[in-house]
This record gives structure tokens, sequence and C-alpha cells, in this order.
């Protein structure tokens, strides 16, 4: 897993931001219905949203209030949940047995709630500008999402794996690169185990060679999961992160290209 439950997202609050925020259930396109999040800047309707992602577990506490800090800085956002399917779209305590639930999640039924999320942040906008934002799993459903047919603007993904069949039915990332339609972030650490730096430098040049326009961080010595307020020692990565995320997000779009 990415994060503990406690965990929270090392990004300053906006005090006095404009925002609303409430749980919803969305409907996927094969009739899922699933949780998710919806936090809102109140006054004009922006021209870009955020998807969030989560990691493994699932919606929780860490990217609700993730997509409050994406709102407070303009940009409507929605996290999802991955257990629809299988858990249904109650609350859950922290004794959820998430992983066995992963074991029913599907590379087909992601994508199918991705497309939900994103169709919900066009609704009345349909030119509205989105980004998929991801953490370890989803930071690979994030890069899949710009090869799944969503017309993004971009995906950022941290600590994703290139080089993985997972969820059920995915096709490792980097052998889908010739697919991606939008430009690509990934923020990774130096000494994550799970990942080797070959594997991500595999990527970078698969998307270089395919001519992909992307980006991709490697920060030394951070783990899996750096991003994170009680990592102290890595809080310089993890405010250099965010500050690419904001700046990926503004680069693209505008319709400019690295």
């Amino acid at each position: 897993m990415c994060f503990e439950l406690d965990s929270q997202p090392p990004v300053p609050t906006i005090a006095g931001a404009a925002v609303a925020n409430e749980t919803v259930t969305l409907t996927a396109a094969d009739g899922n219905q699933f949780a998710a999040f919806l936090a809102t800047a109140e006054g004009a309707p922006t021209d870009v949203a955020v998807v969030v992602l989560p990691d493994v577990r699932g919606l929780y506490r860490f990217y609700e209030e993730l997509a409050l800090r994406f709102a407070e800085r303009g940009f409507d956002s929605i996290a999802i949940d991955y257990f629809g399917r299988s858990a249904g779209v109650g609350q859950r305590d922290a004794e959820f047995p998430f992983r066995d639930h992963m074991a029913h999640t599907s590379y087909e039924g992601v994508r199918a709630d991705v497309g939900a999320a994103v169709a919900r942040m066009r609704e009345g906008k349909p030119d509205r500008q989105v980004f998929t934002v991801g953490f370890c799993f989803g930071g690979s459903n994030a890069w899949h999402s710009a090869a799944d047919g969503h017309g993004l603007a971009g995906a950022m993904g941290f600590y994703g794996h290139p080089n993985r069949e997972f969820p059920a039915g995915a096709t490792p990332m980097i052998e889908r690169v010739p697919e991606i339609e939008a430009p690509i972030l990934g923020l990774m650490g130096g000494a994550d185990q799970g990942i080797p730096e070959e594997e991500v430098q595999r990527f970078r040049d698969a998307l270089h060679a395919a001519g992909k326009p992307h980006e991709i961080v490697t920060y030394e010595g951070a783990p899996h999961s750096f991003f994170d307020r009680s990592y102290e020692e890595h809080a310089e990565a993890s405010a250099d992160a965010w500050e690419r995320v904001l700046g990926f997000i503004e680069q693209h779009s505008k319709g400019t290209q690295s």
C-alpha cells in the first residue's frame, strides 16, 4: 500500500478558499455504481478538472484531502473508489479487507469507472480539460487513462509501475506507449525497491522514441509513497513534486507541449 490511513498530502491549505465538497455515487457504462468524493471551487466553473486515482486501498481520507487541495487552487476535482463492484458504495472502516477486493478489480472496470468520473467533470462543460493523477496502483491507472480514449489533457502518476500486468487484464503500460493520447508526468522514488530505476528509464526511453510529450522525474533517495506529510525527510521532494503537478496542469491546459 502507499499511505497509512492517517496520512495527509503534503500540500499547503489555502486559508479562506471557497470550496464545496460532497460524497457522490457515479454509474459507469457497465452499470457499476461506485463512491466518489467531489470537491468544487465555488463560483464560476473552471476550465480544468482533476480526477484523483487512489492507491490499492481505494477511496479514503488522503485522497479526499488531495481533492480539496486541488479545488482550493481552482480545479474542480473528484477522487474515486475502485470497489463498487465487490463492496458497494458504503463507508468503510480501517479493517476493510482491501486486498481481497483488489482481486476483483480489472483493467476494463477501472477504465469504465475513470470514464464515468471524467464524464461527471464535463457535465455542463463538455470542452473542459480533464487531467488524471494517481498514486502507486493509481499512478499506473492514471497513465493507462491517457491511452483509454477519455480525451484527457494530461496524466500524472506518482510511483506507478510502468511494466506490470495489473489490474487483471491490463497490458503493461510500457507496451501501450504508442496508444497514449495525452502528455505524461511521472514522479518516482529513486529508492523505491518495487520499481527499479531501469524500468523507469525504459519508460522514459519508450516515451521519447514514440514522440510522446512527457516528464519523468526521479527523486534520489526517496522511497515509494514519499509524497506524505509524515515523511519530513522527503519534504523537499514532495514540495517539488507538487509544484511540478501544478506546473504540468498549467502548461498542458494551455495546449503547449514540452
